[in-house]
């Protein structure tokens, strides 16, 4: 069940979509009203797995506070705003905002822009994760090339025998190669 919080200064139209979204039974819906600057306490409090917002236009004060919450925990947030603003709209996005919607909030459509924004978070976030990983491989293999380095020239390895010790260490001592190659280096540093 995805726990959505509707954030909105309007109760009679946040009352609207509350009862849009109500229909979905995985929904559950909770609605608040904040004041400026109080957002991310609200956010930190109910901690929602999916944000709406609805404003006028965005203030430098509330995309902040969606950048930190965003950083604190990414979760898919989408900004229903009345007027267009192209600075606004870009500094939203690089907040962290999946979804930003010009022209209001309509309880009708709601519901369909909202699956939209899960599923382009959901996509952005395998896509970091896949990025992350591999930055993490890239980096391990550098220590691992590094220590092979070191292996090779102190005891006259070749490539190949300086990876099987590495390795054949790593399976010994039940860690990553990454970790027993950040030894060796720790270790030939230690004795320069």
């Amino acid at each position: 069940m995805l726990r959505v919080l509707v954030v909105d200064h309007d109760p009679e139209r946040a009352d609207k979509v509350r009862q849009a979204l109500e229909e979905d039974p995985n929904l559950q819906v909770q609605v608040a009203s904040v004041k400026a600057g109080h957002l991310l306490g609200l956010l930190r409090q109910a901690e929602p797995d999916v944000l709406i917002v609805d404003l006028d236009l965005p203030d430098r004060d509330t995309i902040e506070q969606l950048r930190v919450a965003t950083r604190e925990r990414p979760r898919p947030i989408v900004m229903f705003v009345d007027q267009s603003d192209t600075e606004a709209m870009r500094a939203a996005v690089g907040a962290g905002v999946s979804a930003y919607v010009v022209d209001g909030l309509k309880p009708g459509r709601v519901k369909a822009i909202l699956d939209v924004a899960v599923a382009r978070f959901q996509e952005f976030d395998r896509l970091r994760r896949e990025l992350d990983l591999a930055k993490t491989s890239l980096a391990e293999r550098k220590l691992i090339d590094r220590a092979k380095g070191i292996l090779m020239r102190a005891r006259g390895f070749g490539e190949e025998e300086a990876y099987n010790l590495l390795r054949s260490k790593a399976m010994k001592e039940q860690k990553k190669v990454g970790e027993i190659a950040q030894s060796v280096i720790t270790a030939a540093e230690l004795l320069k």
